[in-house]
């Protein structure tokens, strides 16, 4: 039985559940692949609570965590979930971030073919290619529209400037970016602009990449391999004051009688009925507890509680590793620069 309820993600028309499941730490980046049977049971599990939109990219495995998603979304699971995919990285080693229209279309093609799909329901611009204008990749991307290969079209880590020309090519449904409440900074700019434009807003690393599951504990659990050790936020210097956040946030959750990570899933559900959180988990149990957040209610006097303790100086280092392109970096040069 459905536990989660769906909401309408931007104006367009796209309906998703009101939490996703983020599917990259199935395949890549935190430490070895996990086993592929336990993975397609983890993920019918979600379907079936109603947690029905999956979140993919081309760069988790990279490629492996599409294939594992086409082999979970075989017939008669595909019609109930909500597949979003990723495209714009290039990692082989290193990172190469590409928006041209023909990659534009190659990816698309290529994430087809691993989905096993004919369509694929939101399509995100992974990261901004900054040599590109962005009318250019969402020419692209209009004409995947067109064609029938994608439904809706997204942008994730990109800068309010980058959003509104973008969306004046080709309506955006969705921007994804990470917001939890140790990365704020979006609220400023392009949280404001997103509900001004009517674009979906959907939360990734809503958990702190886990910080607010396990807090300062989590580096010992990690395994090797996992990127998450070489991350500001977690060596020992920025962690030690860190803590104090996640100390604070466990008290209040005591208070409500939830975990830390309910407590600090339920502060983004919070936020408004444009925001969909996508928490990834590769453990049933940890799936259980974040739908669990759903049912966490929070006043306006928690909010204002748990947002003064997570101001920007409550936390030290920054979110992501030098080299990782961000909304920070992400204009692009004027149309009129573009030589095809």
């Amino acid at each position: 039985m459905a536990r989660v309820p769906r909401i309408k993600l931007g104006s367009q028309g796209l309906e998703v559940s009101a939490q996703g499941l983020g599917c990259m730490g199935m395949s890549a980046f935190y430490g070895p692949p996990k086993p592929e049977p336990d993975m397609i049971n983890l993920i019918h599990h979600a379907i079936n609570a109603g947690v029905t939109f999956l979140d993919t990219s081309d760069v988790y495995g990279p490629k492996t965590n599409e294939i594992l998603l086409g082999k979970a979304l075989k017939e008669g699971v595909r019609e109930k979930v909500e597949l979003a995919t990723k495209f714009g990285i290039n990692y082989d080693g290193t990172w190469e971030v590409t928006g041209d229209p023909a990659y534009v279309r190659a990816a698309c093609e290529a994430s087809l073919q691993r989905l096993d799909i004919d369509c694929i329901d939101l399509y995100y611009q992974h990261r901004i290619d900054t040599r590109v204008p962005i009318e250019i990749t969402m020419g692209e991307l209009k004409k995947l529209v067109e064609e029938g290969k994608i439904k809706y079209v997204g942008l994730s880590e990109a800068s309010a400037s980058t959003i509104r020309r973008a969306h004046a090519v080709h309506p955006i449904t969705a921007i994804q970016l990470e917001w939890s409440l140790w990365s704020r900074d979006v609220e400023e700019e392009i949280i404001p602009t997103c509900r001004e434009l009517g674009i979906g807003i959907v939360s990734y690393s809503p958990l702190g990449r886990g910080f607010f599951s396990s807090g300062p504990n989590l580096l010992q659990k990690l395994e090797d391999g996992d990127f998450r050790k070489d991350m500001p936020r977690f060596q020992p210097e920025n962690l030690e004051h860190n803590k104090i956040l996640y100390e604070r946030v466990n008290e209040i959750a005591s208070k409500k009688g939830c975990t830390p990570s309910q407590l600090s899933l339920a502060w983004i559900h919070h936020q408004g009925n444009d925001v969909v959180p996508i928490p990834g988990t590769t453990k049933i149990e940890n799936l259980e507890q974040n739908i669990g957040a759903l049912s966490v209610k929070l006043t306006p006097e928690d909010m204002a509680e748990l947002e003064s303790i997570a101001s920007a100086d409550s936390v030290k280092g920054a979110r992501s590793n030098e080299g990782i392109s961000t909304y920070l970096d992400s204009d692009t040069p004027p149309l009129s620069s573009w030589k095809a």
